[in-house]
């Protein structure tokens, strides 16, 4: 296996020297662009800034400075390639588009799944885990976690509306299948624009669960064979609108495990600091110093699972959180 490493982005990624660039990257989850017709089209080109590879179509030799179509390149010693249309985590600058509202059902007592279609969907990048925004006429935008993989056709969104949830109401009575509706994105830097190093634990409350469903989408359709842990806390059983597809999960996907946390299992006070989640993260017995932690749930949640974790060892580095972007502790 040889090691390719993208500039300006930093991005790495191994492939083997039967294999071209375009499809290794996909496999490491880097999207790289590409529409692909066997190099025709020209999308996946970058320039050859270190290492040797060779060109498939004509089996020629690719010169260090020349420009080259990852689809029809293999590699033949560790290379470094310059491709400003890969980019890092997060580095998305967010775009507003036009999208079709294709479907807004009730998959819970208070949970409605929203599936929109955006126009020329392969030109609109997003990773794994990251956020967008619906924008409503006169109204503060309102934001939610996409629940989708960056290569699904659809954007889901996992939407809680409620009488007390007043903005969230407003955008599901807003929706209407065959509208359109403005939205906005990506947002986010707590997300992976590649497989990640390390096993990763996921912890989610409530409707948290929709950023988890987007990474799990997205490692599941890469090479990524190391262990993946998601806790899933929720009040009541009724609460864990999707349980049914985290168990599905759990039987299709081997590195994948499944531990629900419902408050209604034990007497806890559960809205306090969703202490029994944590307990429950802490007791799995993870070597924290050699693991990788996104969280999606309220601020108080993710500052005290953070907390505990640093207190037994996690690097502070190895924790990935929308919350500490958008609420910043003083």
């Amino acid at each position: 296996m040889f090691c390719v490493h993208l500039q300006p982005s930093g991005l790495r990624f191994e492939a083997a020297g039967a294999e071209d660039l375009l499809s290794a990257a996909t496999a490491a989850g880097i999207r790289a662009p590409a529409a692909c017709r066997n190099g025709v089209c020209e999308i996946c080109e970058a320039i050859l800034l270190s290492g040797q590879a060779l060109n498939t179509r004509n089996q020629h030799s690719i010169a260090v400075g020349e420009s080259l179509m990852m689809c029809r390149t293999r590699p033949q010693a560790d290379l470094e390639l310059e491709i400003p249309a890969v980019m890092a985590s997060g580095n998305y600058q967010p775009r507003r588009y036009q999208a079709k509202v294709v479907d807004v059902r009730s998959i819970s007592h208070d949970v409605y799944r929203v599936a929109l279609q955006l126009p020329r969907r392969r030109d609109v990048a997003f990773h794994a885990g990251q956020y967008l925004a619906v924008i409503l006429p006169g109204a503060d935008p309102c934001y939610f976690s996409i629940a989708s993989s960056p290569s699904a056709e659809l954007i889901e969104l996992h939407i809680q509306a409620s009488p007390d949830w007043v903005s969230a109401q407003k955008v599901i009575d807003a929706l209407t299948s065959g509208q359109e509706v403005t939205l906005e994105l990506p947002h986010g830097k707590a997300c992976l624009a590649a497989i990640p190093a390390r096993p990763l634990l996921l912890v989610a409350a409530g409707t948290g669960f929709a950023q988890m469903k987007s990474l799990v989408d997205y490692l599941r359709d890469t090479r990524y064979q190391q262990p993946v842990k998601l806790f899933w806390g929720v009040r009541k059983h009724e609460d864990m609108y999707l349980r049914s597809l985290a168990q599905q999960w759990q039987q299709e996907w081997a590195p994948f495990s499944f531990q629900p946390v419902v408050g209604d299992d034990e007497d806890n006070d559960w809205g306090g600091h969703h202490d029994q989640l944590v307990r429950a993260v802490l007791a799995s017995g993870s070597d924290w110093e050699n693991v990788e932690v996104h969280a999606s749930g309220s601020p108080a949640m993710v500052y005290t699972l953070m907390d505990a974790l640093m207190s037994a060892g996690l690097p502070e580095q190895a924790f990935f959180s929308d919350v500490l972007e958008y609420a910043p502790r003083n």
